[in-house]
């Protein structure tokens, strides 16, 4: 069975994972077990979650941290009253594995980091669930086949690790042993999916891939503190590691009371791969480290900064060229994990490319002769680096299905990710069996979330040079107005701004019946210039009216009224028939494809009144009349180039307005803009 690299389009099917597990048990009500309870509970409401521990006390604490969650959720306004209560009505407590563990589907073991606690663990679950009940550990660092070795029926077991905050960290590592069933990898990286996570496939080494990065990230800072020549201390680590991180290693140690963990996972790591990493000794001798909070920086010769950046830099990059050569896990996957399960703010590959090969070979030549044993690159520096890193290529039968990967970000496009599906698409236009192709989101919220803001604010009172930047940022879409392969938008969620802009140039649409679409440019005070204020009128002139209120107010559109005025061709219920339709769509389309009208056409009156969104806000009236005589005139233009230049010029000139500089001003200050002064 060949794994899908979008989890969604996996085709394996677990018994009690099909389509979801009705009762989940979770042994271990410390500190991460409740957390992945919760993250179940609020994903699939409904769903009966048991706590298991052997103290009832630890079981009361966890409960009641849980209602908490769920409190200041609501409090917050990240969650309505009525999904608190149902997240809240399936999750309950026991000390009693007979109890627990009656009818369990799944049981996910988070206890303490000891391999023979954890077996005689698995034991006793395994007496007592079916042999289709699915077991998973959340271990960091012990291999699976160590922890399942004793089961009578291993292939239903795996690790699933989840990362701190668990409800709320979206990665989560699903360990690929040689005696798993394939299809209990595939129904769990399928769920995780359906439910907000990224589960990322690792092989089944100490400490997997992404916590090899962290835990020796970690152990080189303590080892630099112990060094004889010039030892920085923990606060001037800490600052020098915020170039590459949101938070240095040691206040993330002290966050967590992470020592233990280190040396635990390093003193494993030194017992199977070398003596190079044994746990530093300092780690004996310290509880908490003097630092600094994040943010904060410490002054210091720039040749000792320069040193303990070399030092973190090679460790990063040593232990990614080592995952990459030994086949942990891909290239792409180790960049997104880092960033978003360890907050790196690049990751380390990315870190590679930027810092140019003659710079990392300069570190990495150093970082190996100071640390002797440590691992070096076998192949040339450029081999290292991922094809596509913001999407995921799968094919189906003779469709390409390219899935826009962001979810940090709803898939917003941005300039990296819009060159590789561009680049995917030209790859295999020419490829006589390739038939066409299928452009989706990732997971289930977002097909995609509009374009970064990017350059943008840099180009405020340029208009030139933001006229510019729009016809840039337009290259995917204009390639797509002369495409010779059929490209089916597949909307599974949210489609707003450039990502409504991208799926309106494809040559259909198909659409989750829950989906909407928007342009909220307006409440910004700007405008959409890639072709929002030209091709939908000239594609579905008898939606125009509709598009009026969605430029000029923000409207937002749901896909079942865009079916009836013919925008969306089909509506599908469920992923897997959202796929197979644009698929499907695609085989229809071939041979057939028009394109996008270029003559002139009417539209009618811009609308009038105040300009408020749909939400009663008040908007820039400068920015309401700008988007109209755009509308209008590139109504008028006689070619689809003309059009879309008409789109472009207006962007430009609405960054020389008030209204884009407070709106602008206000996004990144995460405020409500003030229309009222700028017009």
């Amino acid at each position: 069975m060949t794994a899908r690299a979008n989890p969604l389009l996996e085709h394996a099917r677990w018994p009690t994972l099909d389509p979801a597990p009705r009762r989940v048990v979770v042994i271990g009500a410390g500190t991460i077990g409740p957390d992945i309870a919760y993250y179940l509970a609020s994903a699939l409401p409904g769903l009966a979650i048991v706590l298991l521990d052997l103290r009832q006390e630890a079981v009361d604490a966890a409960l009641a941290r849980l209602r908490d969650y769920a409190a200041k959720a609501v409090a917050r306004g990240k969650m309505t009253p009525a999904h608190a209560d149902a997240t809240l009505a399936g999750l309950s407590g026991s000390t009693s594995y007979d109890e627990a563990l009656r009818e369990a589907d799944w049981v996910l073991e988070a206890a303490t980091e000891d391999l023979p606690l954890k077996r005689r663990i698995f034991a006793e679950v395994e007496r007592r669930v079916s042999a289709q009940a699915v077991i998973t550990s959340n271990t960091s660092s012990l291999p699976a086949a160590r922890l399942f070795a004793e089961l009578a029926h291993p292939g239903r077991a795996t690790v699933t690790h989840f990362f701190a905050p668990a409800w709320r960290n979206p990665v989560v590592e699903v360990i690929d042993w040689p005696r798993a069933e394939r299809a209990l990898i595939a129904a769990l990286r399928r769920l995780f999916a359906a439910t907000g996570k990224l589960p990322l496939v690792t092989a089944d080494v100490a400490c997997f891939m992404l916590d090899r990065v962290f835990d020796n990230w970690c152990n080189e800072a303590a080892l630099l503190l112990g060094r004889a020549d010039d030892p920085p201390t923990a606060a001037e680590v800490d600052s020098v590691a915020q170039a590459w991180v949101h938070a240095g290693p040691f206040f993330v140690l002290n966050l967590a009371h992470g020592n233990p963990i280190i040396v635990e996972t390093n003193t494993l790591q030194a017992a199977e791969e070398g003596a190079h990493y044994r746990p530093a000794p300092i780690f004996g001798s310290v509880d908490r480290w003097l630092t600094i909070a994040p943010g904060q920086a410490v002054a210091m010769p720039a040749a000792h900064a320069a040193g303990i950046g070399d030092r973190l830099r090679g460790v990063l990059w040593s232990q990614a060229v080592d995952i990459l050569d030994r086949g942990i896990g891909s290239g792409a996957d180790l960049d997104i994990g880092c960033r978003l399960a360890l907050g790196f703010k690049r990751g380390p590959l990315e870190s590679m490319r930027d810092a140019g090969s003659a710079e990392v070979t300069r570190v990495l030549e150093r970082f190996v002769a100071e640390r002797p044993g440590m691992p070096r690159p076998r192949r040339a520096l450029a081999e290292y680096q991922p094809s596509e890193r913001h999407i995921v290529v799968d094919r189906i039968d003779d469709v390409v299905v390219v899935t826009l990967r962001r979810p940090e970000a709803l898939n917003a496009l941005h300039d990296e990710m819009t060159d590789e599906i561009l680049a995917v698409i030209r790859r295999h236009e020419r490829d006589s069996s390739v038939a066409g192709f299928v452009l989706t989101g990732y997971g289930t919220k977002a097909f995609c979330a509009g374009g970064d803001i990017g350059r943008f604010p840099s180009l405020l009172g340029d208009g030139d040079a933001a006229a510019q930047y729009a016809r840039d940022c337009a290259r995917l879409l204009v390639h797509l107005d002369g495409a010779t392969k059929p490209v089916v938008a597949a909307l599974n969620g949210l489609t707003l701004g450039g990502g409504f802009e991208l799926a309106m140039r494809c040559h259909a649409l198909v659409a989750d019946r829950r989906a909407t679409m928007q342009l909220p440019e307006i409440t910004l005070g700007i405008l959409p210039g890639l072709g929002a204020m030209v091709v939908p009128y000239r594609r579905w002139p008898a939606a125009a009216a509709l598009f009026h209120g969605m430029l000029a107010r923000g409207e937002r559109l749901g896909a079942v009224q865009a079916h009836e005025f013919g925008i969306v061709d089909e509506l599908a219920d469920s992923t897997d028939v959202l796929i197979a339709r644009a698929a499907a769509r695609v085989h229809a389309l071939a041979g057939r494809l028009r394109p996008t009208p270029g003559d002139a056409v009417a539209v009618p009156p811009w609308p009038g009144g105040a300009a408020h969104s749909a939400s009663g806000k008040t908007l820039s009236a400068q920015m309401v009349a700008l988007i109209g005589r755009a509308v209008r005139d590139a109504a008028a233009a006689p070619t689809l180039a003309q059009a879309l230049e008409v789109g472009y010029r207006a962007f430009g000139e609405s960054a020389c307005t008030a209204a884009a500089r407070e709106g602008i001003a206000a996004f990144l200050a995460r405020r409500a803009p003030d229309f009222g002064a700028t017009g």
